[in-house]
């Protein structure tokens, strides 16, 4: 089987240059004109076959690979390093990214399916798909010249002999959530190649208008909200496993897949004002180049040793690669766009500060200063080491005390530009629409003072306080435009609530599905706040000790000892009591696991979620003096509402991709005149859309 995978590799790659070479020959008779000894046309149908077939070709080498994992063919040594004989089934496809050989093939498999289904669409515009996935091809012959060339996945052990079973997968990834977890946050990483091709491509062939970005609109989303919940699933999994107490630390690989997407946020809030406006044409290319370019520079990160992170594979001459690959990224896009900036010029100029325009454009630079200060800091120690010999890391602190404040002011605007009219709005719309917002802000604010925060006397509580009566604002901002809407709808037409709010967003499917994702953002950030007031407490704890944990008494049953063919574990059982009352029918166990294939540990936390807070408890090992279990515990407000908010943003943008539908005539009885014949009414229409 691994001389099977690697045939296919070889085979994928030729298919891809193939319809890299072929692709840009044909693309180049069509521009230059005149008579050819090969039609072009042919020669690039045979280039989109080839690109078509290679698809087929990774998907025998990624299904190859699986094979052999799971029967256990440890005379390959990526199988050796990231498996053995007693790995449970589930966790045995997480060996195909566990590594990089692994990880480099799910990403060439995960872009050849993007092209395929770009190859297979190829109708609605056939020259653009020509251009975008000649481009898409270009990326997919890198990725496989990786594989083919540099690290093998197929690669035999060394010294010729397979042992009897494998080093067994990283502890970290046996946990549920890593089996979705990085294919959502490849499925991200690798979709934004295909509107960067798209735009690209419209770039060089000059597209006229804003088809191109119709095109690409669905494609973005999608890759952003696989992004979305790639990063999220992460979070969770940080939580659950890594036993800090903590969601997101500032790891640099975390900020790698941080910066795309704020960037690829910025681009779908910008693309709206190309398409209504006809401005920022020449922003948006260069957000959609710097989001592909900064989802390779993650890998980049990930894979070179630049940056010290749980999640980095070791340092690797592979990071040469990535920064040639880099290079040649931005030289084309800058020759491209010097040589047809002139296509590029807006149609509009932003007419007035207090405008939906102005808003957009605000967004886009405050998520900007986000991406950059957090690209800055990532990449400090890599300068810092370059120019003073000396690696600085910077702690967490820094991108806190900056990534806050941004924070804070972006869900200012997410609550302000829905507001505003386009072009200018007046002093009475703005009267008219925020005076309620504004309430909701002052109501909030006050009802904060009153229940004890004192912002004055610590900087978290401020921005804690800030961020609710902001997130009150805005919700209230957001269900106004439902409930106004709404009651449009049943005015017209009779329908009662329900049914209007449903036809309205039915008729507006892209407008409102994007207010339920803002609302989602809104429960997000409500979430975000409570680590302001995280509390904790450590104690060692005998069977019988108690340890107290704001209005939570945690009371040790007892400490045990097991062992299966994977692991052994050791954990504590604990009863937790409320005001004298048990919380939980079962008690809770944290756990230490150390895996037998390679002696590594793992903390399984035990957490007690609920919407106030969560209660997380943490086994963190035995005291030296004692040979006590140590327990840490946790006291996390607000915690459930970040997943919370994650599903509803996952629904609105579901949402906003379903078309909107569009109904010619909605029948609106009117009540009859004075005179008028028993049962008869008028009966008018109304036109569908938004």
């Amino acid at each position: 089987m691994a001389a099977f995978g690697s045939f296919a590799l070889i085979i994928a790659l030729a298919l891809a240059a193939y319809n890299l070479f072929a692709g840009g020959i044909a693309l180049r008779l069509l521009a230059v004109g005149g008579p050819a000894r090969v039609s072009p046309e042919r020669l690039a149908e045979t280039a989109r076959r080839a690109g078509i077939a290679s698809f087929v070709a990774v998907s025998a080498a990624a299904f190859a690979l699986i094979w052999s994992v799971f029967h256990n063919d440890f005379s390959i040594e990526y199988i050796v390093e990231h498996s053995n004989k007693a790995l449970p089934s589930a966790y045995k496809f997480a060996a195909l990214w566990s590594g990089q050989e692994g990880s480099l093939l799910l990403w060439a498999w995960l872009l050849a399916g993007y092209g395929f289904v770009l190859r297979l669409t190829h109708k609605s515009d056939v020259k653009l798909h020509a251009y975008a996935g000649t481009i898409l091809a270009a990326v997919q012959t890198f990725f496989l010249m990786l594989l083919v060339i540099k690290v093998p996945p197929f690669g035999g052990v060394r010294g010729g002999v397979a042992p009897l079973d494998g080093n067994g997968l990283n502890p970290l990834l046996q946990y549920p959530e890593m089996v979705i977890h990085p294919p959502m946050l490849y499925l991200g990483y690798v979709g934004f190649t295909v509107p960067f091709a798209f735009a690209l491509g419209a770039l060089m062939m000059r597209y006229p208008g804003e088809k191109w970005i119709r095109i690409t609109r669905r494609w973005t989303m999608f890759t952003w909200l696989f992004l979305t919940i790639g990063i999220f699933l992460g979070m969770h999994w940080a939580y659950a496993v890594l036993g800090w107490g903590g969601y997101w630390g500032w790891d640099p690989v975390e900020n790698a897949s941080l910066m795309p997407w704020l960037t690829g946020t910025a681009f779908l809030h910008s693309v709206m004002m190309q398409e209504k406006r006809g401005m920022m044409k020449q922003w948006n290319v260069w957000l959609i180049f710097s989001t592909f370019l900064l989802s390779i520079l993650g890998t980049l990160l990930t894979r070179a040793g630049l940056v010290s992170s749980v999640h980095a594979f070791a340092q690797s001459s592979i990071g040469n690669w990535f920064v040639a690959f880099l290079v040649i990224t931005l030289a084309v896009c800058i020759f491209t766009y010097v040589l047809q900036r002139d296509h590029l010029k807006s149609e509009h100029r932003v007419e007035s500060v207090v405008s939906r325009e102005a808003s957009f454009l605000f967004n886009n630079l405050v998520l900007l200063a986000a991406c950059f200060t957090i690209l800055w800091g990532t990449l400090f120690p890599v300068l810092s080491e370059y120019i003073e010999g000396t690696k600085t890391t910077l702690a967490g602190a820094y991108y806190s005390h900056i990534a806050v404040p941004i924070g804070v002011f972006l869900l200012l605007l997410t609550g302000v530009g829905p507001l505003l009219a386009w072009r200018a709005s007046s002093l009475k719309s703005l009267r008219r629409n925020f005076i309620v917002p504004g309430a909701a802000f002052v109501v909030t604010a006050l009802g904060c003072l009153v229940g004890g925060l004192k912002p004055w006397a610590d900087e978290g509580v401020f921005y804690a306080l800030m961020t609710w009566a902001l997130s009150a604002a805005v919700a209230t901002a957001i269900l106004s435009e439902f409930v106004r809407g709404a009651g449009v709808i049943h005015r017209q037409t009779g329908k009662n609530v329900a049914e209007a709010m449903l036809l309205l967003i039915r008729r507006g499917t892209r407008r409102y599905g994007g207010f339920i994702v803002h609302l989602g953002v809104v429960i997000i950030f409500i979430g975000f706040a409570g680590y302001a007031f995280n509390q904790s407490a450590e104690s060692t704890m005998a069977p019988g000790d108690k340890m107290q944990i704001g209005p939570y008494t945690l009371v040790n049953l007892g400490n045990t000892q097991e062992s299966n063919a994977n692991y052994d574990t050791e954990f504590s059982q604990l009863d937790v009591y409320e005001n004298g009352k048990k919380i939980q029918a079962e008690p809770m166990s944290p756990e230490k696991r150390v895996y037998l294939s390679n002696g590594q540990p793992q903390t399984m936390v035990a957490n007690h979620s609920m919407m106030r807070w969560d209660l997380y408890v943490v086994y963190e090992g035995r005291n030296a003096d004692s040979g006590l279990p140590i327990i840490k515990a946790f006291l996390n407000p607000l915690v459930m509402w970040i997943w919370v908010g994650l599903a509803v943003v996952v629904f609105g943008t579901l949402v906003a991709l379903v078309p909107s539908v569009s109904l010619a005539r909605v029948a609106v009885v009117v009540p009859a005149k004075p005179g008028t014949l028993p049962g008869q009414a008028a009966v008018s229409a109304t036109g569908g859309g938004d």
